[in-house]
């Protein structure tokens, strides 16, 4: 990137999966916070949001006496009223017609529907809303965030249940969970980009988890505990400085340590500010360049009382 709106700066695709009901509108709405943060300090040539609606497809047989493309056309023009809805909400959110694309598209699965509207589009970035049942300020996952995040091939960003009634007016900071391992590099200098496309400050913390039951097991339990948040905040220092360059001119990069019985006791002990972005790399076992949601990574994206970037393993550019 040659700097803001040069030559070499890059267009952003975002894409936005809508339903009309709450998922929907938080989707849109953290989609909204994503593309004025982008536009802001305008680190795109060009930044677009598409808003798909993905409805089951046509029976494999045709129907007795065009049935099955009458219950085909109402399908359509049910997409379409959603979108019409999408579209009126994105007007109240402020987001510039001329930004926006909307997009109908048919498939058994509406989180693999998603990823082919991805591909169709060049979408850099996914997001959605979470699952309408589950604890509201959390990340619910259902059928669509499941699909995606195993298998995506772009980063996948999700909305806490509910999130449309209390987002706030702007990002304030990218915290990204790291563990030191042979792949952690990529993910987090794309979290650097990410945080330059978006300018904001970035933090690294890492949690320290405590076996429960570990006081009585070893008589040294709390030094045990000490030494490995010590190892954990020299591996933060050797993380921060080799990014280096890449973090760019203007992006402070903190890093924290915290421990905690669990990772949602550990998670729960972070800091968050109102407009706290979490971005999670996906699993070392998962395939290079996908998304996949390991056991670790999907108790910090439940856990997270913020909306949370899931990045691909391998990531390694601004969102992607």
């Amino acid at each position: 990137m040659s700097g803001a709106n040069g030559p070499d700066a890059p267009a952003l695709r975002i894409l936005a999966g809508y339903s009309p009901d709450e998922r929907g509108g938080d989707a849109l709405a953290l989609a909204a916070l994503v593309l004025r943060g982008v536009t802001a300090p305008r680190a795109v040539a060009d930044v677009r949001l598409t808003v798909a609606n993905v409805h089951p497809p046509a029976w494999p047989a045709r129907g007795p006496g065009s049935v099955d493309a009458e219950w085909v056309g109402y399908l359509k023009d049910r997409a379409h009223d959603a979108l019409e809805r999408a579209a009126g909400r994105l007007a109240e959110l402020n987001v510039p017609r001329s930004r926006t694309d909307l997009r109908v598209h048919a498939h058994r699965g509406s989180g693999r529907g998603l990823a082919e509207v991805a591909a169709a589009t060049g979408a850099d970035l996914i997001v959605i809303g979470s699952a309408p049942r589950g604890r509201r300020g959390r990340v619910v996952i259902g059928s669509t965030a499941d699909q995606l995040l195993h298998g995506s091939p772009v980063p996948v960003l999700l909305a806490p249940r509910g999130y449309a009634a209390c987002a706030p007016d702007q990002f304030e900071r990218l915290t990204v969970a790291y563990w030191r391992r042979p792949d952690a590099d990529g993910p987090v200098e794309a979290a650097v980009r990410t945080a330059r496309t978006l300018a904001l400050p970035m933090r690294l913390v890492t949690l320290v988890l405590r076996p429960p039951g570990l006081a009585a097991r070893f008589r040294n339990a709390d030094d045990v505990m000490a030494r490995q948040v010590a190892q954990a905040e020299r591996d933060l220092a050797d993380a921060a400085a080799r990014l280096g360059d890449a973090a760019g001119d203007g992006i402070a990069v903190r890093t924290e340590a915290v421990a905690g019985t669990g990772i949602t006791k550990a998670l729960a002990a972070v800091d968050m500010l109102p407009g706290e972005l979490l971005a999670c790399p996906s699993s070392h076992d998962g395939p290079l360049r996908k998304v996949f949601l390991g056991e670790g990574s999907g108790k910090i994206v439940r856990a997270a009382p913020c909306p949370v970037l899931v990045l691909p393993r391998g990531a390694a550019g601004a969102f992607a």
